[in-house]
This record gives structure tokens, sequence and C-alpha cells, in this order.
């Protein structure tokens, strides 16, 4: 066993006049299974890449063991994936390779493969099978299940389970809750670990939010009820001490000794019930910084005049020759969250872009196919996607309108005035969504490729809460998006009635969001 020390920890960005960490003091086993969980841009990868060496900090991290950062560069792409894992693990045995795939249910023939032949899914395995045979490593895993379906998810936490270790970010629930026995996070002020997952420390989390929320109020109201005893009991000295150059009464002098003796006993009631107010107010102030305001968000989307909105029958979607799909059948109908579930390279993101009414090169909408972040389909499954084309029938109506989201974040760039203006959505709106999936106002002033990659997904979703569409077409909308934008969004579509098809592999939230599931 061995510890990570972290003390006094300051840093912040070049040109940036917000300390992402400042004066952080905590410390870690390097037996644990670590979670590590905050809001999107609160500085996890920003920490990791602390740990590795790559920024300039001030305050020490002392510790004797070797990290190691997932996922790893490749930098030839074209070499067997055997030479790429050789070079993450140099040490490691050929047997040793195939043992820890087994594990994970990967062949051990696409070691044999070139590396880019290798779906998203295999990689990621393939890559962590490897940086756990490096001896005296301790593992930075950065978001690892953006690429896995469920099966792969549950594999990989059934994996991680046997491990120790690792430091491992991650927004799934389920996963977390699958391999992690303690978790650090960063809040809205400060930083802590608790022992336990995921759905211990969200209960704990709880709990202490409702306990400071009460406090918060009976604090607010012991505040008031000292401010009006303070003012009368100040009202009533200064009352008194205008008494003492007062008439005679009955011809007598007024005892002006006895009358300042009063009114400066009513005068030191009144500081004493100020200095208890000033303290109470301290003492709430250091309540509910932690406390994640988590809005409403509402989705309003259009009625369409007919209850069934795409009815697809018998669809085989082909890539040139080669079939990723075959005899869909399914209706989306008004009010439906329709989920498609299936392994990676199914042809759930392809079924969305012919519902989209793509087809040729891209399958993507005629009037988004030049923007930026939908410029790519994706071909990351081992094959060329260079002509996406159907057999069967799609059916759906000329007027109707649809919002997509697709995966990819690559490309997006400018500021938010100007994305909002390419969709003709109205900007303060867009705006309202952001902060209430947890931006900060100095964020809107940043360009788009300086956030990071939840903060990217959360543009692209906000932007769909703007559109007024009769259908919502999300692929894989919570990559990289934080366990508490994931629990607004959940709420906001579980209380909604707008039309959705979409393609998620948190488990959670699609038993909580979908009504109906198609299995390719």
């Amino acid at each position: 066993m061995a510890l990570i020390h972290v003390m006094d920890l300051t840093f912040r960005y070049d040109g940036s006049y917000e300390n992402i960490f400042e004066h952080t003091s905590f410390q870690i086993d390097s037996d644990w299974r670590l979670g590590f969980i905050g809001r999107n841009g609160k500085g996890k990868t920003t920490f990791l890449k602390l740990l590795m060496g790559e920024y300039e900090c001030s305050g020490t991290i002392s510790t004797n063991l070797e990290f190691e950062y997932f996922p790893y560069p490749v930098k030839r792409q074209d070499a067997l994936t055997l030479e790429v894992l050789s070079e993450i693990c140099p040490s490691a045995e050929d047997w040793e390779l195939i043992r820890e795939l087994s594990l994970l249910n990967v062949d051990a023939e696409i070691l044999y493969r070139p590396y880019e032949t290798l779906s998203s899914g295999e990689k990621t395995k393939a890559m962590i099978t490897a940086m756990f045979l490096k001896e005296n490593a301790f593992l930075l895993i950065d978001e690892p299940t953006n690429h896995l379906d469920m099966e792969g998810r549950e594999l990989l936490g059934s994996y991680l389970k046997k491990k120790k270790g690792f430091i491992l970010v991650s927004h799934d629930r389920a996963f977390l809750d699958s391999c992690i026995d303690h978790v650090l996070s960063v809040n809205r002020a400060d930083i802590e670990i608790q022992k336990g997952n995921f759905s211990t420390w969200w209960e704990n989390r709880q709990r202490k939010d409702q306990f400071e929320l009460a406090e918060h109020t009976k604090l607010k109201k012991d505040i008031g009820r000292l401010q009006d005893a303070a003012r009368r009991a100040g009202g009533w000295a200064a009352k008194v001490e205008k008494t003492k150059k007062g008439t005679r009464i009955a011809g007598l002098r007024p005892d002006r000794g006895a009358i300042g003796h009063k009114s400066a006993k009513m005068m030191k009631r009144a500081k004493s019930l100020e200095k208890r107010r000033q303290g109470e107010i301290e003492e709430k102030s250091k309540l509910l910084k932690n406390l994640e305001e988590s809005e409403e968000i509402r989705l309003d989307g259009l009625t369409f005049h007919t209850d069934k909105l795409v009815d697809l029958k018998d669809v085989t979607v082909r890539y040139g020759s080669h079939s990723v799909c075959e005899n869909v059948t399914f209706t989306i109908c008004r009010g439906e969250h329709v989920v498609l579930h299936g392994k990676n390279g199914s042809g759930k993101s392809s079924i969305l872009k012919l519902i989209c009414g793509g087809g040729g090169s891209l399958g993507l909408p005629e009037e988004k196919e030049p923007e930026a972040e939908m410029a790519k389909a994706p071909a990351s499954e081992g094959r060329r996607c260079d002509v996406l084309s159907y057999l069967g029938s799609i059916e759906r109506h000329d007027k109707l309108k649809i919002s997509y989201v697709c995966q990819d974040i690559a490309g997006l760039a400018g500021n938010l005035s100007d994305y909002a203006e390419t969709y003709a959505i109205e900007e303060s709106l867009f705006k309202a969504f952001l902060r209430k999936l947890g931006f900060s106002r100095e964020q809107f002033d940043k360009r788009i490729e300086d956030y990071s990659d939840g903060q990217k997904k959360k543009v692209m979703l906000a932007r769909s809460l703007c559109e007024r569409a009769h259908l919502y077409v999300w692929d894989e909308p919570l990559n990289y998006v934080d366990v508490i934008s994931r629990i607004q969004i959940e709420e906001m579509l579980s209380g909604s009635d707008a039309a959705m098809v979409f393609v998620e592999h948190d488990r959670r939230f699609c038993e909580r969001v979908a009504t109906k599931s198609v299995f390719l």
C-alpha cells in the first residue's frame, strides 16, 4: 500500500482569473478503486493531468507510484494491436494479454489485426488490459464508457472490480456502483472523499443537502427575529435616553443617573442581539456552499396532427455492400420515448439518421448537413462508412419537424451567440438552458472549442431544447455529461410528453425515461 499526498494544491490556466483548485489538500490510498465525480468543467481531467505532471501548479503532489493515463495516445494506428499493447506494457507476455482480454469477452484474434480496424469498444478494452499489466502503475481512467454498449459496460465494471489502484472518471451511475469502493467528489466549494460507491455517496449528499436546507430555513427565521428584537431594544434605549433632559415631574428633577443606567442596559441588550444576529448570519453562510441547485428544465415539443409520426417496416441498413442491421420494424407515436438497444456497430445511429431523412454519403438531415458538429458519419466500427443506403419502408410526414443531436462533438467552435444565430434559436433562452445545466456566466465569454467535452455536449442539448419540434432524435446524448445534469435531464424527460427516439447506454437513464424499447 502507498499513499498519494495532495497538499495545498492551487492551479489555474494561463489567462484565466478563476482558480480550478485552491489550497486543496487530501490523500488517496493506492489500494482504492476511486470514483471521481463532479460537474462538467470542474477540473476532473485537469487533476488527472496534474498527477501526470503535465501542468505546473503551486502546492505538492507526492507519491512513489507511477501514473498511467487512459486513453493512451496511439501514434501508429496502422500497427498490429499486439504491437500497440506491447508499447503500452513492454513486459507483458502474449498469454497474459490473451488472459486479460478473455475476462472482457474479447477474442484474442484482435491482437493480430491492425489497431485501426478495431471498434471503439475493442480499443478501450484492449488498452485497459495492457495498462493493468504494468507493475507499480496507478491508473487514471478518464471516461472509458463513452463508446461502450450496456454489455460492454457491465463487463468492464466486473473487470475493474477485480482490480485495485485506480481513479475512474465516469458519469454512469450503474457502472460506478459496479466497481468503485471510494468516491472523490469535486463540489462547488471543496473536495471531499467518502467510502462507498456512487449510490451511498448520492444518498449521503442528499441527506446533507436536506439537513443544511432545514438549518438554513431555521437560521433565516432566527435572524429575522433577532433583527426585530435588536431594532426594538435600540429604539427603546434611544427613547429612554431622551427623557434625561425632560421636563420636571411634580417639581422634581429627573434622575439622570437612573435613566442613563436603564438606557445603557437596553443598548447593551440591543448590541448583544446584534452580535448574536451577526453570528447566526456567519453560521448560515457556511451552509449550502456545496448545494447543487438543479433547476427544473422543460421540453416543450410541438404536437403533430396524427398519432403516428414515423413507421419503419422491414428496414435493412447498408454501408456499401455491408449490412449492419436487417428487418427492423417499429413505430414512433406521439408522446412516446423510444430507445434503441443493441451492441456497438448494430446500426442504431444509422437508423436515427434514416429517421431524420438522411441517406447518401452522410445520412444527415439536409438542413443541418453543413454544420460542423454533424459533418462526419461515425467510422469507428472497423469499416468505412462511405455510402449509407437502406431497403424496406420508412414512412414519415413531410411536415414533421425534427430536432437532432448527434454523437460527435468534434468541430464545435466559435462563440455561443454565433452558434445560436446559426440554428435560428433565441439566444437568451439558449443561455438560460446552459445556466440550468451548470454553466457559469463567465463561461459564456469563452469560445466553444475551449469547453470541456461535457460542456460541448450540453451546448448541443441546450440547442435542441430550444428547438420546437414534433420529434427529438438524440444519439447518445449523455456522453461526457455529468451525473447531476443527467438526473436533471431524466426528470425533464420523464415528465414530458414530447415524442423522442434515442440511443443511450446509461442503464438507469433508459429505465427511467424510455416508454418503448427496440432491440437491434
